[in-house]
Protein backbone atom coordinates (compact mmCIF):
# COMPACT_ATOMS: atom_id res chain seq x y z
CA UNK A 1 0.00 0.00 0.00
CA UNK A 2 1.69 3.52 -0.74
CA UNK A 3 1.90 6.01 1.64
CA UNK A 4 -0.99 8.09 -0.06
CA UNK A 5 -3.19 5.33 0.27
CA UNK A 6 -3.14 4.52 3.53
CA UNK A 7 -7.07 3.21 4.11
CA UNK A 8 -7.25 0.45 1.24
CA UNK A 9 -7.51 -2.35 4.05
CA UNK A 10 -9.69 -4.15 5.99
CA UNK A 11 -11.65 -7.27 5.65
CA UNK A 12 -15.12 -8.42 5.35
CA UNK A 13 -17.38 -5.59 6.83
CA UNK A 14 -14.70 -3.62 7.72
CA UNK A 15 -13.08 -3.58 4.15
CA UNK A 16 -12.22 0.65 3.33
CA UNK A 17 -11.70 2.32 0.01
CA UNK A 18 -8.24 4.11 -0.07
CA UNK A 19 -7.98 7.76 -1.42
CA UNK A 20 -7.75 8.09 -4.98
CA UNK A 21 -8.11 10.32 -8.24
CA UNK A 22 -11.78 10.41 -9.55
CA UNK A 23 -10.53 12.39 -12.92
CA UNK A 24 -11.14 9.24 -14.92
CA UNK A 25 -14.42 7.11 -14.19
CA UNK A 26 -15.55 4.43 -15.77
CA UNK A 27 -19.64 4.52 -17.23
CA UNK A 28 -19.51 7.58 -19.26
CA UNK A 29 -16.60 9.22 -18.55
CA UNK A 30 -17.45 10.55 -14.62
CA UNK A 31 -18.93 13.94 -13.54
CA UNK A 32 -18.16 17.31 -15.25
CA UNK A 33 -16.13 20.12 -13.05
CA UNK A 34 -17.57 23.13 -13.50
CA UNK A 35 -18.05 24.18 -9.75
CA UNK A 36 -15.87 27.19 -8.26
CA UNK A 37 -16.03 28.85 -4.85
CA UNK A 38 -18.84 30.90 -5.03
CA UNK A 39 -21.09 28.24 -6.47
CA UNK A 40 -19.98 25.88 -3.88
CA UNK A 41 -20.68 28.46 -1.34
CA UNK A 42 -24.53 29.32 -2.97
CA UNK A 43 -25.29 25.80 -2.79
CA UNK A 44 -24.66 25.27 0.93
CA UNK A 45 -26.04 29.21 1.62
CA UNK A 46 -29.13 27.49 -0.50
CA UNK A 47 -29.08 24.70 2.17
CA UNK A 48 -28.38 26.02 5.54
CA UNK A 49 -31.08 29.82 4.71
CA UNK A 50 -34.56 28.24 4.29
CA UNK A 51 -37.61 28.71 5.97
CA UNK A 52 -35.79 28.69 9.46
CA UNK A 53 -34.90 31.91 9.07
CA UNK A 54 -39.03 32.94 8.82
CA UNK A 55 -40.37 30.48 10.90
CA UNK A 56 -37.74 29.08 13.73
CA UNK A 57 -36.87 32.12 15.08
CA UNK A 58 -40.49 33.42 15.94
CA UNK A 59 -41.69 30.51 17.48
CA UNK A 60 -38.71 29.44 19.32
CA UNK A 61 -38.73 32.88 20.57
CA UNK A 62 -42.84 33.00 21.28
CA UNK A 63 -42.60 29.57 22.86
CA UNK A 64 -39.33 28.75 24.46
CA UNK A 65 -36.82 31.46 24.62
CA UNK A 66 -37.76 34.82 24.53
CA UNK A 67 -34.92 37.69 23.33
CA UNK A 68 -32.65 35.11 23.91
CA UNK A 69 -33.16 33.24 20.98
CA UNK A 70 -30.96 34.84 19.31
CA UNK A 71 -28.39 33.05 22.06
CA UNK A 72 -29.81 30.02 20.42
CA UNK A 73 -28.60 30.44 17.11
CA UNK A 74 -25.17 30.90 18.91
CA UNK A 75 -24.93 27.93 20.98
CA UNK A 76 -26.67 25.76 17.77
CA UNK A 77 -23.92 27.31 15.39
CA UNK A 78 -21.39 26.44 17.29
CA UNK A 79 -22.52 23.08 17.86
CA UNK A 80 -22.69 23.06 14.10
CA UNK A 81 -19.63 24.40 13.32
CA UNK A 82 -18.16 22.15 15.19
CA UNK A 83 -19.17 19.31 12.91
CA UNK A 84 -18.44 21.76 9.61
CA UNK A 85 -14.89 22.07 10.89
CA UNK A 86 -14.45 18.07 10.35
CA UNK A 87 -16.35 18.10 6.83
CA UNK A 88 -14.25 20.72 6.10
CA UNK A 89 -11.11 18.79 6.85
CA UNK A 90 -12.49 15.30 4.68
CA UNK A 91 -13.99 17.35 1.82
CA UNK A 92 -10.36 18.25 1.41
CA UNK A 93 -8.78 15.54 1.95
CA UNK A 94 -11.24 12.95 0.38
CA UNK A 95 -12.64 15.23 -2.50
CA UNK A 96 -15.63 12.71 -3.70
CA UNK A 97 -19.21 12.28 -4.89
CA UNK A 98 -20.74 11.15 -1.20
CA UNK A 99 -19.84 13.13 1.34
CA UNK A 100 -20.52 11.46 4.87
CA UNK A 101 -21.09 7.75 3.06
CA UNK A 102 -17.77 8.08 1.13
CA UNK A 103 -16.36 10.12 4.58
CA UNK A 104 -17.49 6.71 6.49
CA UNK A 105 -16.95 4.28 4.36
CA UNK A 106 -12.98 5.61 3.43
CA UNK A 107 -12.64 5.32 7.41
CA UNK A 108 -14.49 3.37 8.92
CA UNK A 109 -15.42 0.72 6.73
CA UNK A 110 -17.99 -0.99 4.28
CA UNK A 111 -20.65 -1.27 6.61
CA UNK A 112 -20.60 1.91 8.16
CA UNK A 113 -20.25 3.65 4.96
CA UNK A 114 -23.00 1.98 3.60
CA UNK A 115 -25.75 2.48 6.54
CA UNK A 116 -24.67 6.18 6.61
CA UNK A 117 -25.54 6.16 3.01
CA UNK A 118 -28.67 4.22 2.44
CA UNK A 119 -29.97 6.31 5.79
CA UNK A 120 -28.93 9.64 4.25
CA UNK A 121 -30.70 8.83 0.55
CA UNK A 122 -34.22 8.90 2.50
CA UNK A 123 -33.19 11.76 4.68
CA UNK A 124 -32.40 13.53 1.61
CA UNK A 125 -35.37 12.97 -0.46
CA UNK A 126 -37.43 13.60 2.93
CA UNK A 127 -35.72 16.87 3.41
CA UNK A 128 -37.02 17.82 -0.84
CA UNK A 129 -40.49 16.68 0.02
CA UNK A 130 -41.12 18.39 3.65
CA UNK A 131 -39.81 21.84 2.13
CA UNK A 132 -42.03 21.38 -0.96
CA UNK A 133 -44.70 20.91 1.18
CA UNK A 134 -43.94 24.45 2.86
CA UNK A 135 -43.78 25.98 -0.59
CA UNK A 136 -46.98 25.08 -1.70
CA UNK A 137 -48.84 26.74 1.60
CA UNK A 138 -46.49 30.01 1.14
CA UNK A 139 -47.92 29.57 -2.78
CA UNK A 140 -51.48 29.25 -2.00
CA UNK A 141 -51.52 32.54 0.73
CA UNK A 142 -49.91 34.38 -2.65
CA UNK A 143 -52.44 33.31 -5.15
CA UNK A 144 -55.56 33.88 -2.51
CA UNK A 145 -54.10 37.34 -2.32
CA UNK A 146 -54.43 37.64 -6.15
CA UNK A 147 -57.61 36.15 -6.51
CA UNK A 148 -56.63 32.81 -7.66
CA UNK A 149 -58.46 29.76 -5.65
CA UNK A 150 -57.46 26.55 -6.09
CA UNK A 151 -59.84 23.67 -6.12
CA UNK A 152 -59.70 22.12 -2.11
CA UNK A 153 -58.77 18.41 -3.23
CA UNK A 154 -55.61 20.50 -4.19
CA UNK A 155 -55.01 21.84 -0.86
CA UNK A 156 -54.47 21.04 2.73
CA UNK A 157 -52.45 18.57 4.54
CA UNK A 158 -53.47 14.99 3.09
CA UNK A 159 -54.96 12.05 5.44
CA UNK A 160 -56.48 14.59 7.93
CA UNK A 161 -59.75 13.09 7.78
CA UNK A 162 -61.76 15.47 5.78
CA UNK A 163 -61.23 13.70 2.12
CA UNK A 164 -58.64 12.59 -0.30
CA UNK A 165 -56.04 15.19 -0.81
CA UNK A 166 -53.25 15.75 -3.48
CA UNK A 167 -50.59 18.59 -2.65
CA UNK A 168 -50.46 19.25 -6.30
CA UNK A 169 -48.31 22.45 -6.06
CA UNK A 170 -45.78 20.60 -4.05
CA UNK A 171 -45.41 17.22 -6.24
CA UNK A 172 -45.42 19.47 -9.28
CA UNK A 173 -42.09 21.89 -7.43
CA UNK A 174 -40.38 18.40 -6.73
CA UNK A 175 -40.21 17.42 -10.29
CA UNK A 176 -39.63 21.27 -11.52
CA UNK A 177 -36.76 21.15 -9.34
CA UNK A 178 -35.47 17.47 -10.73
CA UNK A 179 -36.12 18.90 -14.30
CA UNK A 180 -33.40 21.65 -13.60
CA UNK A 181 -31.11 19.47 -11.87
CA UNK A 182 -31.26 16.75 -15.10
CA UNK A 183 -29.89 19.49 -17.28
CA UNK A 184 -26.87 19.88 -16.28
CA UNK A 185 -24.70 21.03 -12.90
CA UNK A 186 -23.59 24.12 -14.81
CA UNK A 187 -26.71 25.29 -16.13
CA UNK A 188 -28.45 24.75 -12.83
CA UNK A 189 -25.91 26.13 -10.82
CA UNK A 190 -26.33 29.15 -11.90
CA UNK A 191 -29.47 29.35 -11.50
CA UNK A 192 -29.36 28.63 -7.83
CA UNK A 193 -26.83 31.19 -7.49
CA UNK A 194 -29.04 34.07 -8.72
CA UNK A 195 -31.84 32.66 -6.39
CA UNK A 196 -29.17 32.39 -3.62
CA UNK A 197 -28.31 35.96 -4.12
CA UNK A 198 -31.70 37.13 -4.20
CA UNK A 199 -32.36 35.13 -0.99
CA UNK A 200 -29.72 36.50 1.12
CA UNK A 201 -30.59 40.42 -0.18
CA UNK A 202 -33.89 40.45 1.12
CA UNK A 203 -32.68 38.61 4.56
CA UNK A 204 -30.07 41.98 4.42
CA UNK A 205 -33.18 44.13 3.77
CA UNK A 206 -35.41 42.40 6.23
CA UNK A 207 -32.39 43.44 8.84
CA UNK A 208 -31.92 47.26 7.53
CA UNK A 209 -35.69 47.95 7.28
CA UNK A 210 -36.23 46.46 10.75
CA UNK A 211 -33.66 48.00 12.72
CA UNK A 212 -35.69 51.53 11.97
CA UNK A 213 -38.58 49.92 13.84
CA UNK A 214 -36.08 48.59 16.71
CA UNK A 215 -37.46 49.04 20.62
CA UNK A 216 -34.75 48.11 22.92
CA UNK A 217 -37.15 47.69 25.85
CA UNK A 218 -38.49 44.40 23.61
CA UNK A 219 -35.47 42.79 24.52
CA UNK A 220 -36.03 42.99 28.64
CA UNK A 221 -35.80 40.60 30.19
CA UNK A 222 -33.52 38.91 27.78
CA UNK A 223 -33.46 35.11 29.10
CA UNK A 224 -37.48 35.20 30.42
CA UNK A 225 -37.19 31.90 31.41
CA UNK A 226 -33.71 31.28 31.90
CA UNK A 227 -29.86 30.06 30.14
CA UNK A 228 -31.67 26.73 30.05
CA UNK A 229 -34.11 27.72 27.89
CA UNK A 230 -31.91 28.91 25.34
CA UNK A 231 -29.87 25.64 25.47
CA UNK A 232 -33.21 23.76 24.67
CA UNK A 233 -34.03 26.43 21.76
CA UNK A 234 -30.86 25.89 20.28
CA UNK A 235 -31.85 22.41 20.12
CA UNK A 236 -34.60 23.63 17.64
CA UNK A 237 -32.93 26.05 15.77
CA UNK A 238 -30.27 23.61 14.79
CA UNK A 239 -32.09 22.35 11.95
CA UNK A 240 -31.91 25.41 10.44
CA UNK A 241 -28.01 26.04 10.78
CA UNK A 242 -26.98 22.73 9.18
CA UNK A 243 -26.73 22.03 5.05
CA UNK A 244 -23.56 22.20 3.79
CA UNK A 245 -23.02 18.58 4.08
CA UNK A 246 -24.95 18.54 1.07
CA UNK A 247 -22.99 20.71 -0.66
CA UNK A 248 -20.01 18.17 -0.01
CA UNK A 249 -21.79 15.60 -1.92
CA UNK A 250 -20.90 18.00 -5.64
CA UNK A 251 -17.08 17.18 -4.19
CA UNK A 252 -16.42 15.68 -8.49
CA UNK A 253 -18.47 18.86 -9.97
CA UNK A 254 -15.22 21.08 -8.23
CA UNK A 255 -12.85 22.45 -10.26
CA UNK A 256 -10.78 22.54 -7.70
CA UNK A 257 -12.38 20.65 -4.25
CA UNK A 258 -9.33 20.21 -2.22
CA UNK A 259 -9.23 23.82 -1.98
CA UNK A 260 -12.65 25.22 -2.45
CA UNK A 261 -14.45 22.92 -0.55
CA UNK A 262 -13.52 23.00 3.06
CA UNK A 263 -13.58 27.59 1.92
CA UNK A 264 -17.10 26.92 1.00
CA UNK A 265 -18.34 25.32 4.01
CA UNK A 266 -16.61 27.70 6.34
CA UNK A 267 -17.79 30.87 4.20
CA UNK A 268 -21.45 29.62 4.07
CA UNK A 269 -21.81 28.98 7.64
CA UNK A 270 -20.19 32.19 8.94
CA UNK A 271 -22.57 34.06 6.54
CA UNK A 272 -25.49 32.26 7.04
CA UNK A 273 -25.32 32.82 11.09
CA UNK A 274 -24.63 36.34 10.98
CA UNK A 275 -27.70 36.92 9.18
CA UNK A 276 -29.64 34.49 11.59
CA UNK A 277 -28.16 36.71 14.42
CA UNK A 278 -28.89 40.05 12.91
CA UNK A 279 -32.81 39.08 11.96
CA UNK A 280 -33.34 37.25 15.15
CA UNK A 281 -32.00 40.35 17.24
CA UNK A 282 -34.07 42.96 14.71
CA UNK A 283 -37.15 40.83 15.51
CA UNK A 284 -37.11 40.55 18.74
CA UNK A 285 -36.63 44.42 18.92
CA UNK A 286 -39.49 44.84 16.44
CA UNK A 287 -42.19 43.15 18.92
CA UNK A 288 -42.19 41.65 22.44
CA UNK A 289 -41.50 37.61 21.99
CA UNK A 290 -44.94 37.11 23.63
CA UNK A 291 -46.39 39.05 20.54
CA UNK A 292 -44.69 37.39 17.60
CA UNK A 293 -46.31 34.77 15.86
CA UNK A 294 -45.53 31.32 16.05
CA UNK A 295 -45.28 30.60 12.16
CA UNK A 296 -44.46 33.53 10.72
CA UNK A 297 -42.79 36.23 12.61
CA UNK A 298 -41.29 38.41 10.20
CA UNK A 299 -44.61 38.72 8.40
CA UNK A 300 -47.00 39.73 10.94
CA UNK A 301 -44.32 41.85 12.53
CA UNK A 302 -43.63 43.85 9.63
CA UNK A 303 -47.44 44.19 9.57
CA UNK A 304 -47.97 45.25 13.33
CA UNK A 305 -45.85 48.23 11.76
CA UNK A 306 -48.00 49.08 8.76
CA UNK A 307 -45.44 47.58 6.34
CA UNK A 308 -48.10 45.07 4.89
CA UNK A 309 -46.61 44.81 1.08
CA UNK A 310 -42.79 44.30 2.97
CA UNK A 311 -44.93 41.26 4.37
CA UNK A 312 -45.70 39.93 0.91
CA UNK A 313 -42.84 40.18 -0.31
CA UNK A 314 -41.63 38.21 2.66
CA UNK A 315 -43.66 35.18 1.49
CA UNK A 316 -41.62 35.59 -2.13
CA UNK A 317 -38.39 35.20 -0.25
CA UNK A 318 -39.66 32.47 2.24
CA UNK A 319 -40.46 30.38 -1.04
CA UNK A 320 -37.36 31.23 -2.72
CA UNK A 321 -35.20 30.28 0.30
CA UNK A 322 -36.88 27.29 0.43
CA UNK A 323 -36.32 25.98 -3.33
CA UNK A 324 -32.87 26.86 -3.03
CA UNK A 325 -32.97 24.24 -0.41
CA UNK A 326 -34.67 21.68 -2.17
CA UNK A 327 -32.02 22.10 -4.90
CA UNK A 328 -29.27 21.38 -2.98
CA UNK A 329 -30.71 18.35 -0.83
CA UNK A 330 -32.39 16.82 -3.76
CA UNK A 331 -28.16 17.01 -5.55
CA UNK A 332 -27.38 15.81 -2.53
CA UNK A 333 -29.25 12.43 -2.52
CA UNK A 334 -28.66 11.92 -6.64
CA UNK A 335 -24.70 12.48 -6.19
CA UNK A 336 -24.92 9.73 -2.65
CA UNK A 337 -27.25 6.89 -5.26
CA UNK A 338 -24.56 7.83 -7.79
CA UNK A 339 -21.28 6.91 -5.56
CA UNK A 340 -22.82 3.86 -3.93
CA UNK A 341 -23.70 2.70 -7.25
CA UNK A 342 -20.04 3.20 -8.50
CA UNK A 343 -19.13 1.35 -5.87
CA UNK A 344 -21.19 -1.51 -6.48
CA UNK A 345 -23.35 -1.78 -3.59
CA UNK A 346 -26.09 -0.45 -5.83
CA UNK A 347 -26.94 -1.33 -9.01
CA UNK A 348 -24.54 -0.11 -11.56
CA UNK A 349 -27.67 1.33 -13.08
CA UNK A 350 -27.69 4.19 -10.95
CA UNK A 351 -23.73 5.39 -12.26
CA UNK A 352 -24.36 6.09 -15.88
CA UNK A 353 -23.50 9.12 -16.53
CA UNK A 354 -25.75 11.68 -19.11
CA UNK A 355 -22.99 11.80 -21.37
CA UNK A 356 -24.23 15.01 -22.63
CA UNK A 357 -25.66 16.76 -19.40
CA UNK A 358 -22.94 15.07 -17.54
CA UNK A 359 -25.15 14.17 -14.80
CA UNK A 360 -26.10 11.28 -13.11
CA UNK A 361 -30.09 11.78 -14.29
CA UNK A 362 -30.99 8.52 -13.36
CA UNK A 363 -31.03 8.75 -9.64
CA UNK A 364 -31.61 12.16 -9.99
CA UNK A 365 -35.48 11.59 -11.92
CA UNK A 366 -35.78 8.11 -8.94
CA UNK A 367 -35.35 10.60 -6.35
CA UNK A 368 -36.79 13.34 -7.69
CA UNK A 369 -40.43 11.11 -8.76
CA UNK A 370 -40.11 9.76 -4.97
CA UNK A 371 -39.73 13.23 -3.13
CA UNK A 372 -42.61 14.17 -5.22
CA UNK A 373 -44.37 11.00 -4.51
CA UNK A 374 -44.15 11.97 -0.38
CA UNK A 375 -44.94 15.60 -0.83
CA UNK A 376 -48.03 14.77 -2.62
CA UNK A 377 -49.80 12.51 -0.07
CA UNK A 378 -48.21 12.88 3.26
CA UNK A 379 -48.66 15.35 5.99
CA UNK A 380 -45.67 17.55 6.18
CA UNK A 381 -44.81 16.34 9.94
CA UNK A 382 -44.95 12.92 8.98
CA UNK A 383 -42.19 13.79 6.13
CA UNK A 384 -39.84 15.80 8.90
CA UNK A 385 -39.85 13.14 11.17
CA UNK A 386 -37.99 11.00 8.27
CA UNK A 387 -35.59 13.97 7.90
CA UNK A 388 -33.72 14.15 11.40
CA UNK A 389 -31.97 11.82 12.54
CA UNK A 390 -30.25 10.54 9.91
CA UNK A 391 -28.41 13.90 9.50
CA UNK A 392 -27.41 14.24 13.32
CA UNK A 393 -26.03 10.45 12.90
CA UNK A 394 -24.10 11.40 9.54
CA UNK A 395 -22.76 14.28 11.95
CA UNK A 396 -21.84 11.45 14.36
CA UNK A 397 -19.97 9.72 11.74
CA UNK A 398 -17.73 12.55 10.12
CA UNK A 399 -16.62 13.86 13.33
CA UNK A 400 -15.88 10.39 14.95
CA UNK A 401 -13.93 9.47 11.63
CA UNK A 402 -12.08 12.49 11.77
CA UNK A 403 -10.91 11.42 15.32
CA UNK A 404 -10.02 7.83 13.71
CA UNK A 405 -8.23 8.64 10.71
CA UNK A 406 -5.73 11.55 12.77
CA UNK A 407 -4.71 8.56 14.59
CA UNK A 408 -4.85 5.73 11.88
CA UNK A 409 -2.85 8.21 9.33
CA UNK A 410 -1.41 11.19 11.29
CA UNK A 411 0.62 12.29 8.47
CA UNK A 412 -1.91 12.88 5.57
CA UNK A 413 -1.60 15.97 3.76
CA UNK A 414 -4.56 17.75 4.97
CA UNK A 415 -5.38 20.92 2.92
CA UNK A 416 -8.06 21.58 5.92
CA UNK A 417 -7.25 20.80 9.50
CA UNK A 418 -10.24 20.82 12.00
CA UNK A 419 -8.76 22.34 14.73
CA UNK A 420 -7.84 21.15 18.67
CA UNK A 421 -9.00 17.70 17.67
CA UNK A 422 -10.47 15.49 19.50
CA UNK A 423 -11.99 18.50 21.13
CA UNK A 424 -14.23 20.03 18.74
CA UNK A 425 -15.55 16.59 16.95
CA UNK A 426 -16.14 15.17 20.72
CA UNK A 427 -18.41 18.35 20.78
CA UNK A 428 -20.07 17.39 17.23
CA UNK A 429 -20.57 14.01 18.62
CA UNK A 430 -22.10 15.46 22.23
CA UNK A 431 -24.36 17.64 20.50
CA UNK A 432 -25.88 15.19 17.85
CA UNK A 433 -26.18 12.81 20.36
CA UNK A 434 -28.04 14.89 22.36
CA UNK A 435 -30.71 15.97 19.65
CA UNK A 436 -30.77 12.23 18.75
CA UNK A 437 -31.83 11.69 22.14
CA UNK A 438 -34.38 14.41 22.07
CA UNK A 439 -36.36 12.39 19.12
CA UNK A 440 -39.78 10.34 19.45
CA UNK A 441 -39.76 6.98 19.59
CA UNK A 442 -42.04 6.85 16.26
CA UNK A 443 -38.60 7.97 14.76
CA UNK A 444 -36.52 5.33 16.17
CA UNK A 445 -39.14 2.83 14.62
CA UNK A 446 -39.21 4.11 11.71
CA UNK A 447 -35.03 4.26 11.56
CA UNK A 448 -35.28 0.97 12.52
CA UNK A 449 -37.14 -0.33 10.03
CA UNK A 450 -35.09 1.37 7.31
CA UNK A 451 -32.26 0.49 8.46
CA UNK A 452 -33.37 -3.20 8.58
CA UNK A 453 -34.49 -3.04 4.74
CA UNK A 454 -30.89 -1.62 4.44
CA UNK A 455 -29.11 -4.25 6.29
CA UNK A 456 -30.80 -6.43 3.89
CA UNK A 457 -29.77 -4.71 0.40
CA UNK A 458 -26.53 -4.98 1.58
CA UNK A 459 -26.94 -8.51 2.43
CA UNK A 460 -28.31 -9.74 -0.63
CA UNK A 461 -26.75 -7.12 -3.09
CA UNK A 462 -24.06 -4.85 -1.28
CA UNK A 463 -21.76 -7.33 0.29
CA UNK A 464 -21.10 -9.49 -2.87
CA UNK A 465 -21.04 -6.92 -5.47
CA UNK A 466 -19.02 -4.45 -3.78
CA UNK A 467 -16.01 -2.67 -5.90
CA UNK A 468 -13.65 -4.14 -2.93
CA UNK A 469 -15.43 -7.61 -3.46
CA UNK A 470 -15.32 -7.82 -6.94
CA UNK A 471 -12.01 -6.48 -7.66
CA UNK A 472 -10.31 -8.93 -4.97
CA UNK A 473 -12.52 -11.95 -5.72
CA UNK A 474 -13.48 -12.15 -1.73
CA UNK A 475 -17.09 -11.66 -1.02
CA UNK A 476 -16.51 -13.95 1.87
CA UNK A 477 -14.65 -12.16 4.69
CA UNK A 478 -11.29 -12.62 4.04
CA UNK A 479 -8.41 -9.98 3.92
CA UNK A 480 -8.78 -7.66 1.60
CA UNK A 481 -6.34 -6.65 -0.94
CA UNK A 482 -7.73 -4.51 -3.70
CA UNK A 483 -6.00 -1.01 -4.23
CA UNK A 484 -8.02 0.89 -6.41
CA UNK A 485 -8.44 4.17 -5.67
CA UNK A 486 -12.20 5.65 -4.59
CA UNK A 487 -14.41 6.21 -7.36
CA UNK A 488 -11.58 4.60 -10.34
Amino acid sequence: MSPTNPLGRGSGLLRRIPFGSTDEMEHGGGLHRTLGLWQLTAIGLGAIIGAGIFSLAGAVAHDIAGPGVTLSFLIAGAASAAAALCYAEFSGLIPQAGSAYTYGYAVLGELAGWLIGWDLLLEYTAIVAVVAISVSGYANFLLQNFGIQLPAWMLGAPGTGDGHRVDLLAMVLCLLITFLLSRGIKSSARTETVLVGLKVALVVAVIVVGAFYFDADNLHPYLPHGFGAAVTGAATVFFAVFGYDAMTTAAEESRNPSRDLPRAILISLAIAMVLYVLAATVLTGMQPSAALHPESAFAHAFAAVGLDSFAEILAVGAILGIVTAMFAQLLGASRIAYAMSRDGLLPRWFSRIDTKRQVPARPTWLLGVIAAGIAGFSPIVTAAELTNIGILMAFVVVCAAVIVLRFRAPDLPRKFRTPWVPVVPLLGIGFSLYLISKLQPVTWLRFGVWVALGLTVYGFYGYRNSRLATASGQSDGQEETAESPVGS
